[in-house]
């Protein structure tokens, strides 16, 4: 079954989450605001399956939140760097941390 859309919808909220709903897109923004900009930094910093960061790092390209450029280290790399977009998705990744902070404990915080 096809998952629904929600690019078009009137709500901003439900067409953000389509666009960076999912939690390793939101992961992988985390990581480029922290300097991962090589596919090799996101797949050891987050442990994702290779078609699955691939298939990320794409939707991200495609909707401007990332930017790739050549390599300064080798011609026949890219890298991945935020733009401005994507720069301005720091605060509801903060926002996210306060909330998990003050609201979900793990479990080993919270027994004992």
């Amino acid at each position: 079954m096809q998952r629904k859309r929600l690019l078009d919808d009137p709500c901003p909220i439900a067409r953000s989450l389509d666009a960076v709903g999912d939690w390793w897109s939101l992961l992988i923004v985390r990581e480029a605001l922290a300097g991962a900009c090589r596919f090799s930094d996101f797949q050891q910093r987050l442990g994702m399956a290779r078609n699955i960061l691939s298939a990320r790092l794409r939707k991200l390209v495609a909707l401007g939140v990332l930017e790739t450029r050549p390599s300064a280290e080798r011609n026949d790399h890219h890298e991945y760097h935020l733009t401005e977009k994507g720069r301005r998705l720091q605060p509801v990744l903060q926002a996210l941390r306060q909330w998990g902070t003050e609201n979900l404990r793990p479990e080993k915080e919270t027994s004992g």
